[in-house]
C-alpha cells in the first residue's frame, strides 16, 4: 500500500505560562518578584527526504502537534522550550491550504525545509514587571497559542470518475494530501463485455526519478491496454493544464517509451467550473480535437463517449487493430 494523498490537521505547541514567585533569601526581608517566563512552543516544519516515497507514515496521523513549552519558575527561571517537530515528505509533495485551496508551498528540492506552524511565545513571570515606581508586581501573563492550520492536496477528480464508470463507492475528498491504494472497477457495456480500470495515484513531475510515488505507481501503467489522462481545469489556479498534459507524457516517456505507444483518451474534468471552458478551448486548440472528451465526474455528464472511445480503443488492443 502506497499513500499519496492526506489532509492534515497541523498545531504547534502553545508557549509556557509566566508565573509569580518571590525571593526568599536570609538577610533579605523584602523579597522581590523572581518568577521566570515560559518557554517557547515547539513549532512544525516539513522537510523533503529522499528516503520517504509516500505519505504512509500519516494515513493514520491526521491530528498531529507539536509539544507545549513548560511554564516558568521561581528564581527567575525560564520554563523549557518545547520540542520543535519535524514532517519528513517525499520529493514533489505539494501543500495547499485544506479550505482555500491556496498553493502554500511546493517541495521539490531534496531537505527542503519550511516551517508551517510556529510555536506560541512563552508568557512573562512577574519579575519583567519590576519598576522603579512597581517593585511588587502580583501578575505574570500566559503562554500564546501556537499557529494551526489544515493542510492538504487537491486531486483531479480521478475517483470520482472511477466511481461513475464502475458504479462503485471509493474514497473521495474535494482536497485530499484520499486515493490510498489504486482503486479497481469494472465496466459493463451493452454487449455484456466488460473491462477492468483501474485509478492510478497522480504522476508528480520527475516521477521518472523516483521522485514522490516515483515507480510504485508507473510499474502499475505498465501493465494497461490504455490510457486515459485526466486532466482538472482549474480556471481559479495558476496552472496550465495542457502543460500538466505535457508533463504526463514526458513523464512516461522518460520511464519507458513504449508507453506512448499505447492507446489513450485525454479527458478534461470539471467543466462545469465557472471558466473551465475557457481552459478546455485553449487545451484544444494547443492539441487539436482528437480522443478529447469534456465531462464533469461530479456531475456525471460527458461519460458516455469515454465508456463508448475505451470500448473501441480496447477492443483494438486486444485484437491489434
Amino acid at each position: 500500500m502506497f499513500v499519496d494523498r492526506v489532509t492534515l490537521s497541523l498545531s504547534a505547541g502553545k508557549g509556557g505560562n509566566g508565573v509569580i514567585a518571590w525571593r526568599r533569601e536570609k538577610f533579605i526581608p523584602k523579597g522581590g518578584p523572581a518568577g521566570g517566563d515560559g518557554g517557547k512552543g515547539g513549532s512544525i516544519y516539513l522537510i523533503t527526504d529522499p528516503q520517504v516515497h509516500s505519505l504512509e507514515d500519516y494515513r493514520n496521523r491526521r491530528i498531529i502537534k507539536a509539544q507545549n513549552g513548560m511554564p516558568g519558575a521561581g528564581n527567575d527561571c525560564k520554563g523549557k522550550n518545547g520540542e520543535d517537530l519535524y514532517l519528513k515528505i517525499p520529493l514533489g509533495t505539494l501543500v495547499k491550504d485544506a479550505q482555500t485551496g491556496q498553493v502554500l508551498s511546493d517541495f521539490t528540492q531534496e531537505g527542503q525545509t519550511w516551517k508551517i506552524c510556529a510555536g506560541g511565545i512563552g508568557g512573562k513571570g512577574n519579575s519583567r514587571f519590576k519598576s522603579s515606581t512597581h517593585q511588587a508586581p502580583f501578575f505574570c501573563t500566559e503562554g500564546k497559542p501556537g499557529e494551526s492550520c489544515e493542510v492538504g492536496m487537491p486531486n483531479a477528480g480521478k475517483s470520482t470518475l472511477i466511481s461513475k464508470l464502475a458504479h462503485i463507492h471509493v474514497k473521495i475528498a474535494p482536497y485530499p494530501f484520499t486515493t490510498l491504494r489504486p482503486n479497481l472497477g469494472i465496466v459493463e457495456f451493452d454487449d455484456f463485455s466488460r473491462i477492468l480500470i483501474a485509478d492510478i495515484p497522480g504522476i508528480i513531475e520527475k516521477a521518472s526519478e523516483n521522485r514522490g510515488l516515483g515507480f510504485e505507481f508507473l510499474k502499475h501503467i505498465e501493465r494497461t491496454s490504455v490510457l486515459v489522462f485526466l486532466i482538472e481545469l482549474a480556471p481559479f489556479e495558476e496552472r496550465d493544464p495542457y502543460e500538466e498534459f505535457l508533463m504526463l507524457r514526458r513523464e512516461l516517456s522518460a520511464y519507458d517509451a513504449q508507453l506512448l505507444e499505447k492507446p489513450y483518451l485525454v479527458v478534461l474534468n470539471k467543466i462545469d467550473k465557472e471558466g473551465a471552458q475557457e481552459l478546455a478551448d485553449h487545451f484544444k486548440k494547443c492539441y487539436g480535437q482528437e480522443n478529447i472528451f469534456e465531462i464533469s465526474a461530479l456531475e456525471g455528464t460527458g461519460l458516455d463517449p469515454i465508456k463508448e472511445a475505451l470500448q473501441q480503443l480496447h477492443h483494438s488492443s486486444l485484437h491489434g487493430i
